[in-house]
């Protein structure tokens, strides 16, 4: 808060020629603040999650490291207490594990980021994607994109997920648009029923609608590589 000022009036004083001056000698004093100054506090935030909330997809913190659900099933035996049984992916090392839970356990959820990049060029073996506001650049390797480059597009915005300033995954749209390359001739739009392979320009084959052509763009679920519709 801005510290008040007021003003104070000097005493008055005559002019040498008899004519009487009020002068005003100005005095600018700082009253003491009313309050300090902030100090800024660091709040470390805690996520927490019970193993009753786990579906797959979700985030979990075991043994200091990030791992994401696969699998998952919730087991209630006819002796004994409920558990959630899982099979989990280590973000860091890539290693897959069965892993059981307690029921109503709690659960630490790992302190993770997204930022949103733009995938715009292969160097190599690598992914280039590019922050479009800094124009930063981060890079994947082949193995960490996987199976996920059928889908990957140049000029495609895709979430880096980060944990302890490394990334360690990107998502992909959930529905990408990609070009059909090669095909058999397709049958007219009225044609009912029929599927077909295609490849698309990334090299992905999907079953179309036999009515799909070479230079269509179709839409495509990247979870699953299933054809949506024609865009």
């Amino acid at each position: 808060m801005t510290s008040l000022r007021h003003l104070v009036v000097g005493p008055t004083c005559h002019h040498p020629h008899g004519v009487t001056a009020a002068t005003a000698s100005l005095q600018l004093r700082r009253l003491p603040s009313c309050t300090r100054p902030l100090r800024s506090r660091l709040f470390t935030r805690v996520y927490a999650l019970s193993s009753n909330d786990i579906r797959v997809g979700t985030n979990v913190e075991v043994d200091g490291a990030p791992w994401k659900v696969l699998e998952f099933l919730h087991v209630k035996p006819g002796k004994g207490a409920a558990f959630v049984r899982t099979k989990m992916r280590n973000y860091v090392t890539g290693n897959t594990v069965e892993k059981t839970f307690r029921a109503g356990s709690t659960l630490q959820e790992p302190s993770l980021s997204k930022e949103t990049k733009q995938f715009t060029y292969k160097d190599g073996s690598q992914f280039v994607f590019m922050d479009l506001t800094t124009f930063e650049e981060s890079r994947l390797n082949e193995a960490d994109v996987g199976d996920k480059q059928k889908w990957l597009k140049e000029g495609m915005d895709c979430n880096l997920l980060y944990w302890n300033g490394k990334i360690i995954d990107f998502e992909l749209p959930i529905t990408v648009r990609l070009t059909v390359t090669d095909t058999d001739p397709g049958a007219s739009d009225s044609a009912q029923g029929g599927t077909k392979p295609a490849t698309l320009e990334t090299g992905a084959v999907v079953t179309v609608p036999s009515f799909v052509n070479v230079g269509d763009d179709i839409l495509v679920d990247s979870r699953t590589g299933q054809y949506m519709n024609r865009a």
